[in-house]
C-alpha cells in the first residue's frame, strides 16, 4: 500500500512537472505574467527566492566567463513567473544585478551585510520558505548535477529530499548526488523557516554550462522547482 502511494505521488509531481514544461514551451515570461496576476493564491505560504549573489559579488565564473549570479537571477525570474502561473505568493530578494548591502566599504563588508539583511528579510516575513537560488564550481571539469542543501530547520531536509529526487528522476538521471546540510553558509545557518539552496549544476562543466545558460533548461529546472514546492505549500498550508 505505501510502494503504490509512493509511486501515485511521484506520478502526479512528474506530471505537473510535465504540464509545466509544455506551458512553458507555449508561453512565453509576459504571457505567463498576466495570467498570473488572475490567479488566486493556492495556500497561504510565501516561496522566497533568493537569486544567490549580485552587485559586487559575482560569485563563481562559468568555464566560458559568464558570472554565476547572472545565471541565478535569470532563474529566478522565471521560477517567480512559474510560481506567480500556480497561484503561489512569492517575494524576490533581489529582480536585478545588484547587491542588497546597506553598509560597508570593501568587498567583503558589503558580502556581509548583504547577507544579514537578506537573513532580515526572510526572517521578518511570516509563513515563509526559502529557496536559494545557486550555480556549483569545481576545478575538475567531470562533475554535473543539481545538489539541494537545507538550513537546520523543521521541514528542511524532507523538502531538500525531494527536490533532489525530482532533479534526478527528470534532469540528472543516473546521478548519485544526495542532499546535504548546509553547514558553514551564513544565510542557511541564519534562518528560522525552512530553506533550500539548490546548486542548479556546475558552470565547470562545459556542456552542463551550456544547458544551464541555455532559455529551454532553465525552464526545465524552474518546472522542477515549482512543482515540488506547489507540492509542499499545499500539503503545508496554514489555514
Amino acid at each position: 500500500m505505501r510502494n503504490r502511494f509512493g509511486w501515485k505521488m511521484l506520478l502526479s509531481i512528474n506530471l505537473v512537472a510535465l504540464v509545466l514544461i509544455i506551458l512553458l514551451s507555449i508561453v512565453g515570461s509576459k504571457t505567463i505574467t498576466v495570467i498570473a496576476e488572475k490567479q488566486m493564491p493556492a495556500s497561504s505560504k510565501y516561496i522566497i527566492i533568493d537569486a544567490g549573489h549580485g552587485g559586487v559579488d559575482g560569485g563563481a565564473t562559468s568555464c566560458s566567463g559568464v558570472l554565476e549570479s547572472k545565471i541565478n537571477l535569470e532563474i529566478a525570474l522565471r521560477l517567480d513567473d512559474l510560481l506567480h502561473l500556480l497561484g503561489m505568493q512569492t517575494i524576490m530578494i533581489r529582480t536585478e544585478d545588484i547587491s542588497i548591502h546597506t553598509e560597508g566599504e570593501t568587498i567583503a563588508s558589503k558580502k556581509v551585510s548583504d547577507l544579514k539583511n537578506r537573513a532580515g528579510i526572510i526572517n521578518q516575513t511570516y509563513n515563509a520558505v526559502l529557496v536559494s537560488i545557486h550555480q556549483n564550481y569545481f576545478y575538475d571539469q567531470r562533475y554535473s548535477g543539481a545538489q539541494v542543501f537545507y538550513a537546520n530547520t523543521a521541514g528542511s531536509a524532507d523538502l531538500a529530499q525531494k527536490m533532489q529526487t525530482q532533479f534526478v528522476a527528470t534532469l540528472n538521471p543516473g546521478s548519485n548526488r544526495r542532499i546535504k546540510k548546509a553547514s558553514g553558509i551564513y544565510l542557511m545557518e541564519n534562518i528560522k523557516c525552512p530553506g533550500i539552496l539548490i546548486e542548479c549544476g556546475f558552470l565547470s562543466n562545459p556542456q552542463e554550462e551550456a544547458k544551464l545558460l541555455s532559455d529551454r533548461y532553465q525552464k526545465d529546472i524552474c518546472c522542477v522547482i515549482a512543482s515540488i514546492l506547489s507540492s509542499y505549500a499545499q500539503a503545508n498550508a496554514v489555514t
